[in-house]
């Protein structure tokens, strides 16, 4: 009877041990899980405040990511408008591009908007308002009045001709118009965006209009820099100066695209590695997403 006490009593204690085992190891892994998660989450606060920190640092001057990179060989004239920046082409009586920095606030200015186009006669090679009469073309603007309502000046200064290519009235008046409507929905979730667009002018071009032979673009560009959303992103956009059927998530491009066809260097003082990631892309419906990245 003795005997069997014992062998009981030594079963008992090699079941407390295993169950003690299997509890430690237990214990250990979801330990081990949790400061794998602290860990994971720390670095992740620690990537998330880097970026915000640069960004943040980065937008005290916005004249670095609104600096654009164009070949040697494009003639230019560089003008500082209030709240945009045009990079004029005398030889093609438009712009290169324009770039200006849009803000949830100036999206929602109160300006009231003109109408009253002018050329700029301190600019050599502006076209006139003769160039445009009955060419059967709008004056497309590429900084739109509808960013500039914030500043009575910024509004008139969105009228000079500087800032105009002729686009037809169905490109004008429907997908250039819904992307910068979208632009102002968008800026609304991200706070801030870089935004740059103008003509293809590297593309063959045979329609001209007016006295001045202005070239008739075939293409346009926008690029769009959200330098604030965690992580940052940008997108792209090509659109044939006529009526296009396809919608906005189709013309949708990558930055790289769009520099690979205009030879233009976007967002360059980016640092390498975010540069390379953002422009490399082009998600529509993340941008399209209601939800705040």
């Amino acid at each position: 009877m003795a005997g069997k006490r014992k062998e009981y009593t030594r079963r008992r204690k090699r079941r407390k041990a295993s169950i003690s085992a299997r509890v430690r190891g237990i214990v250990s892994i979801t330990a081990t899980g949790l400061v794998l998660c602290i860990i994971l989450i720390c670095c992740g606060n620690i990537l998330k405040q880097n970026r915000e920190k640069y960004y943040q640092n980065s937008q005290t001057d916005t004249q670095c990511l609104s600096e654009v990179v164009i070949p040697d060989d494009i003639p230019e004239i560089k003008l500082f408008y209030t709240g945009f920046t045009v990079s004029f082409n005398p030889s093609q009586h438009q712009p290169n591009y324009c770039i200006w920095e849009l803000t949830a606030d100036k999206a929602n200015g109160t300006e009231k908007r003109i109408s009253k186009f002018k050329p700029d006669n301190d600019v050599l090679g502006c076209a006139t308002l003769d160039d445009y009469r009955n060419s059967g073309f709008d004056r497309g603007h590429m900084v739109p009045a509808g960013d500039m309502k914030w500043d009575k000046q910024a509004m008139l200064d969105s009228h000079y001709l500087t800032n105009i290519c002729p686009q037809s009235h169905a490109l004008n008046g429907g997908r250039w118009s819904s992307l910068e409507n979208k632009c102002r929905e968008w800026v609304a979730r991200d706070s801030v965006l870089i935004i740059a667009c103008g003509p293809v002018l590297s593309d063959r071009m045979p329609r001209t209009i007016g006295e001045s032979g202005i070239p008739v673009p075939e293409r346009f560009f926008k690029v769009i820099l959200a330098p604030y959303s965690i992580p940052p992103r940008a997108i792209g956009f090509i659109m044939p100066n006529s009526a296009p059927e396809e919608g906005l998530e189709t013309m949708a491009v990558s930055v790289d695209r769009i520099e690979e066809i205009t030879g233009f260097d976007f967002f360059s003082c980016l640092p390498d590695d975010i540069e390379n990631e953002i422009e490399s892309t082009a998600n529509f419906r993340q941008w399209n997403s209601r939800t705040k990245k």
